[in-house]
C-alpha cells in the first residue's frame, strides 16, 4: 500500500468498498426481507459489483500490483456459491425425440399504452411466439388484445383482473390442460396461476408467477428526478411484499403431486431471497444450459436476470435461450426439456 501512488490508494480505497460490498451481498439470499428490507436491496446491485470487481481486478493486474488478489478472492467466492454472471461455454442445445419446449414472456399488455413507438407491435410479437413455437408458453401482464391470435395454441387458461383494460396472466399450451387455478396475492394486481397439462402418460404442473413490480422507471432523467429516500423505500417495501407472495406460493407448491416447471417475472434476481426459496431444489434452466448474461429485462445500466424458467430435476434440460427481441420492456426466453422416463 505504502509503494502506491496518491491516486491509486484513492483507487483502491473504493476498491476495497466495493469489494467488501460484493462480499455482503452473498448473504442476502438468505435474509428475509421482512427483516432485513433495508439490505435486501443491494439485491438488485449485485450484477453491478460483480463488473466492478472484474474491472478492478484487471485494473491491478495490468500494473503487475498484489492489490488485484482482493476483487479477485471474492469473486472466486462467488463463483463457487452462485456461478457466474457471464456463462462463457455454449449454450446447450441437444436435439432428442421427446424435447418440448417452454417459453417465459412478460408482453408489457402487448404495448397496449405505446411504451416502444412502433406500429403492430403486437402482431410482431405473436408472429415470433408462433415462429419459435413453444410447447408451453408461460405470459406475464398478459391482455387480451383484439389483433393477438395464438391459436397455434390448442388450450389455454388465464386469470384476468382490471375493469377497463382487462390484464394479468396466461398458461397457452399445446398439450391438454387438465386442472388449472390461481394462488391470489391480496391487495395486488400481481399473482400466481398453474395448469396441470399432460404430455403423453405424465401430467406435469406449470406454474407462472408475477411477483411484485419495483415500479421503477430505467429512463436517466427520470432517475436523476427521483426522490432517492422516497424511491428507496419503495423498493424495501416491494420486497417485503415479494416474500410474502412468494411464501403463499410456496404453500400452494408445496401440495403439488406432478413434476413442475415454474416460469415467471420475479421481479428480482438471482442473488435474493425469494429466487432462492422459490428455485428450491429445481433446475435453473438458464444455469443449465444458456451461455451469456441470459439477460431478460431492458436494464439500461447492466443486464438483469429477473425471469426464470425452474424445472423439476426429473428433467434433462437440453436448451435454453435468451432472446433480444425488444417488443416489450422484458426479453423472452425458452428452454428446451425432457423427462427422462420418456
Amino acid at each position: 500500500m505504502k509503494h502506491l501512488s496518491f491516486l491509486n490508494k484513492i483507487i483502491y480505497f473504493i476498491n476495497v468498498i466495493v469489494a467488501l460490498a460484493l462480499l455482503f451481498s452473498y448473504v442476502l439470499p438468505f435474509l428475509p426481507p421482512k427483516t432485513f428490507s433495508v439490505l435486501s436491496v443491494l439485491n438488485l446491485g449485485v450484477s453491478l459489483l460483480i463488473i466492478l470487481n472484474i474491472l478492478f481486478a484487471v485494473y491491478w493486474l495490468v500494473k503487475l500490483k498484489r492489490q488485484s488478489m482482493l476483487s479477485i478472492v471474492i469473486l472466486i467466492v462467488g463463483y463457487v456459491f452462485y456461478g457466474s454472471l457471464f456463462k462463457f461455454s455454449a449454450s446447450k442445445n441437444i436435439e432428442n425425440p421427446n424435447n418440448f419446449k417452454v417459453m417465459n414472456y412478460n408482453v408489457r399488455l402487448f404495448n397496449l399504452y405505446k411504451w416502444i413507438d412502433k406500429d403492430s407491435i403486437e402482431t410482431k410479437i405473436v408472429d415470433f411466439i408462433n415462429t419459435e413455437k413453444p410447447h408451453v408458453l408461460s405470459v406475464q401482464e398478459y391482455h387480451p388484445h383484439k389483433n393477438i391470435n395464438l391459436s397455434f395454441f390448442k388450450y389455454k387458461y388465464e386469470k384476468l383482473s382490471g375493469k377497463k383494460d382487462k390484464y394479468g396472466q396466461a398458461i397457452f399450451s399445446q398439450f391438454p390442460i387438465v386442472n388449472s387455478g390461481s394462488i391470489e396475492f391480496p391487495n395486488t394486481a400481481n399473482n400466481a396461476i398453474f395448469a396441470d397439462v399432460v404430455k403423453g402418460t405424465d401430467t406435469i404442473r406449470i406454474y407462472n408467477i408475477h411477483l411484485e413490480s419495483l415500479k421503477i422507471n430505467t429512463n436517466v432523467e427520470h432517475l436523476k428526478n427521483e426522490d432517492s429516500e422516497r424511491l428507496f423505500n419503495r423498493v424495501s417495501s416491494t420486497f417485503k411484499m415479494q416474500q410474502f407472495q412468494t411464501e403463499l406460493f410456496l404453500m400452494h407448491k408445496k401440495q403439488c403431486p406432478y413434476k413442475m416447471v415454474i416460469c415467471g417475472d420475479f421481479n428480482n434476481t438471482a442473488f435474493s431471497y425469494v429466487y432462492r426459496k422459490i428455485k428450491g431444489n429445481l433446475q435453473d434452466t438458464y444455469d443449465e444450459a444458456g451461455t451469456g448474461f441470459g439477460r431478460t429485462h431492458d436494464f439500461k445500466f447492466f443486464p438483469m436476470r429477473i425471469d426464470f424458467i425452474f424445472a423439476d430435476e426429473a428433467f434433462n434440460v437440453n436448451g435454453f435461450k435468451a432472446y433480444n427481441e425488444h417488443f416489450s420492456d422484458h426479453f423472452p426466453i425458452m428452454t428446451k426439456l425432457a423427462l427422462e422416463t420418456d
